[in-house]
């Protein structure tokens, strides 16, 4: 049963209360991030940019790293429905991959700090962020293959696409996005050697 907690006059559900506390604190991380990097930021920046307090930081998360694999499991889930929205699936096999590049990379465009982050900071974090990798490549693994699992596909051939090539694709599009974040290029700068690069790997070999 959801309890309830009235305030200025009106009745607020303590759970959706704590659901804007809890994405406040994101938010808060999310621009730390992107102004001092996810090392430098400390909880005291996370709470301050939220405007909240301590104990209302460890009500929701464990840890600054607690909160940093819910922010990018937050985004990397929405990154997920994203893509899968942008593919027209009647569309040619050559314009899917496009269309799938193309969301990704506004994804990462959108916050190129945090997307360096979840490249560069999560493989040398604890048990959770670990599982955090697992989970979101299987997630992308998972939408890849079924955007890639239709008739339109396999009449070219293509598919369905096994599950090692799906995580080369990933992988070699992620350290592309890294470097040239760390380099200090755009992201979008890379849309045309991507979409190239993911065409001429899912292309049926003769």
């Amino acid at each position: 049963m959801t309890t309830a907690r009235q305030r200025d006059g009106e009745t607020t559900p303590v759970s959706d209360e704590a659901g804007k506390f809890r994405q406040r604190l994101l938010d808060a991380l999310a621009a730390s991030i992107a102004e001092d990097g996810y090392r430098d930021t400390t909880i005291a920046d996370v709470v301050r940019r939220a405007r909240t307090s301590r104990r209302t930081f460890y009500e929701h998360f464990s840890s600054k790293e607690a909160c940093f694999v819910a922010l990018l499991a937050d985004a990397n889930a929405e990154m997920v429905r994203q893509i899968a929205a942008a593919v027209d699936r009647s569309a040619r096999w050559e314009d899917q991959a496009r269309q799938a590049i193309e969301a990704w990379i506004a994804c990462a465009e959108s916050e190129p700090a945090l997307t360096l982050s979840w490249i560069r900071d999560v493989p040398s974090l604890g048990t959770a962020a670990r599982q955090l990798q697992r989970d979101t490549m299987e997630a992308f693994v998972a939408m890849i293959q079924t955007l890639c699992d239709t008739d339109e596909w396999r009449a070219a051939g293509i598919g369905p696409v096994s599950r090692q090539l799906v995580i080369m694709l990933l992988g070699g599009l992620r350290e592309l996005t890294a470097s040239t974040v760390e380099d200090g290029g755009r992201i979008g700068e890379l849309t045309e050697v991507a979409v190239h690069a993911t065409i001429a790997l899912l292309a049926p070999r003769p």
